[in-house]
């Protein structure tokens, strides 16, 4: 576990852009299971990638006509059940940290794991979510 004051600006990063801080296993299943139309679920992370590339891409993303009717965010390594619960939803992808996920009526559509974060920019980041919001978010 990190110390909160370490990961609050990191949470911040994306709360502050709309996105609801979902800290428990009850209120990622709520989320997934109530939301009609789409939801763009953010695993954050401590780690570089997700400061240089993830955080800046999914903020870019959300400038866009089709955007995700609802976004929420888990935090790996700080609410860890609550990012354990999120996982489930994602399978069958592996545990990755930083992701982000496109759910479209409950079901999972579009998913970006680490590996397509870490080696791409904000930009190519934010471009993969705009073509599944094209896609999903009409």
């Amino acid at each position: 576990m990190y110390p909160p004051e370490l990961v609050q600006p990191m949470k911040d990063d994306l709360t502050s852009a709309g996105f609801t801080q979902l800290t428990e296993p009850s209120e990622v299943d709520a989320i997934i299971k109530n939301t009609e139309g789409t939801l763009l679920m953010v695993v954050n992370s401590v780690c570089g990638c997700a400061a240089g590339n993830m955080r800046p891409g999914v903020k870019l993303s959300l400038d866009s006509d089709a955007k995700p009717n609802v976004l929420g965010t888990v935090f790996a390594g700080v609410d860890g059940e609550a990012t354990n619960q999120a996982r489930k939803y994602f399978l069958p992808y592996p545990p990755s940290s930083p992701s982000i996920a496109l759910f479209k009526d409950g079901k999972l559509v579009h998913f970006l794991e680490r590996h397509h974060i870490e080696g791409g920019t904000a930009q190519m980041i934010a471009e993969n979510l705009k073509e599944a919001y094209k896609e999903f978010c009409n």
